[in-house]
């Protein structure tokens, strides 16, 4: 018949130096002749230096006697580590999760701007959990895993890393830490100036010896000032007569966004259904739609009378609210809620897309797109976008590797 229980107690290992195979091992050893009870391991290692901290649970005479900690420190001092041993009855035994996540992307992150990110958020009680770097190239990012005090004003900070953000001439996305997070399953970007460079629009005005005007008519409209369904017909209208051949030969002109194949091959591979929304023209991105394998499109189509343009597209426009329609379409589709959305713009024509979607990012976006935007990068590498999901490069280029595409092209320092 066994006894009554042993009072237990809890006691904080922490082993730090130069990593190296068998410290785990040699601990644990240690620690099973003592037959104590495992309550938490957190381990990291960052160049080389190990923090390996264990939470265990003893008899308070085992914790009182110098029998384990004088085994403890042999093995790990016969190691060349360092070793720190205490009490630990007033510390829960997992932590409780972190609220929120900020991202911090620069090229470069310099100390001073972190300083500033760090001094923000002290000012306003956001205590830091962890840090960790997400990416080396072609940026370099951050992510904080931090805590925000019950009460605080989410606004408030919002506002403040807004901020610095423009102070320090870095990007930094401010999302709740939680499930949803990790649970995105449908991305939508826009094509414009979002998965590839330039407009489309122009590039067909080109053909007609209408540059100037349709560029004029582009950027009110994307500045919010002119309803883009009006600027849409007005630039569409130059078009007309330009033989339909011309679409074709835009489509093979089309250069990606830097990072752009990356972006939408690394979603594929975590499951994500891709699609484009686009105020441009079908006739242009469905090849390109069917090179990247594409889940679904939305454009605009121009109509074609006997090979030429006729200066009109067909159909319902996708315009600013057909945009979160064709996003909301595809989500019913898929079977996916709208919090488990991300949606990519530059435009204004892509606010109501980026506020219906569970993740809105501003990609090198106009102003009246930041302002509602979940996120903004300013760099010109649409795979920045992963490192908001979470995916870090290393992730990233581990996959690469095994595919056997992994490359690194060079960037000119700005």
């Amino acid at each position: 018949m066994n006894g009554a229980p042993r009072e237990r107690s809890s006691v904080l290992i922490t082993v730090t130096g130069v990593d190296q195979p068998g410290v785990t091992s040699a601990l644990f050893e240690v620690l099973a002749r003592h037959q104590v009870e495992l309550r938490n391991v957190e381990q990291v290692v960052v160049r080389g230096r190990l923090t390996l901290g264990v939470l265990v649970a003893a008899p308070i005479e085992t914790v009182a006697g110098e029998s384990l900690r004088s085994d403890v420190e042999t093995a790990i001092h016969g190691l060349g580590l360092d070793v720190t041993i205490e009490r630990s009855d007033d510390m829960p035994v997992m932590r409780e999760p972190s609220t929120h996540t900020i991202v911090v992307l620069g090229r470069p992150i310099t100390a001073e701007a972190f300083s500033v990110v760090a001094r923000a958020m002290a000012g306003l009680g956001v205590n830091i959990d962890t840090i960790r770097g997400v990416s080396d190239y072609p940026v370099t990012g951050l992510e904080l895993r931090v805590s925000v005090p019950a009460g605080a004003a989410y606004g408030q900070l919002q506002s403040a890393l807004a901020q610095v953000a423009a102070d320090e001439s870095v990007d930094i996305a401010l999302e709740d830490y939680s499930l949803a997070r990790r649970a995105k399953r449908l991305i939508v970007f826009d094509v414009d100036s979002t998965l590839i460079q330039g407009e489309v629009i122009e590039m067909l005005a080109a053909r007609a010896g209408m540059e100037a005007q349709v560029a004029a008519v582009t950027e009110a409209a994307m500045r919010g000032e002119l309803d883009f369904a009006e600027s849409l017909h007005r630039r569409v209208a130059t078009l007309a007569g330009l033989p339909a051949s011309v679409l074709d030969d835009v489509a093979e002109q089309v250069e990606l966004t830097p990072g752009a194949r990356t972006t939408i091959r690394t979603l594929r591979r975590l499951g994500f259904h891709c699609g484009v929304v686009s105020g441009g023209f079908r006739q242009v991105i469905e090849p390109l739609a069917h090179e990247l394998m594409l889940d679904y499109v939305a454009a605009n189509e121009l109509e074609v009378v006997d090979g030429k343009l006729t200066g009109r597209v067909i159909g319902q426009v996708i315009d600013r609210p057909g945009k979160a329609k064709a996003l909301r379409d595809f989500a019913q589709q898929v079977g996916v809620p709208m919090e488990q959305t991300v949606a990519v713009g530059d435009g204004a024509n892509d606010i109501d897309m980026l506020a219906a979607a569970g993740l809105g990012v501003a990609f090198n976006a106009k102003p009246a797109l930041r302002e509602v935007a979940d996120a903004s990068l300013s760099h010109p590498y649409l795979d920045t976008v992963l490192f908001i999901l979470g995916v870090t490069r290393g992730e990233i280029e581990a996959a690469d590797a095994q595919d056997g595409v992994l490359r690194r092209v060079e960037i000119p320092e700005d």
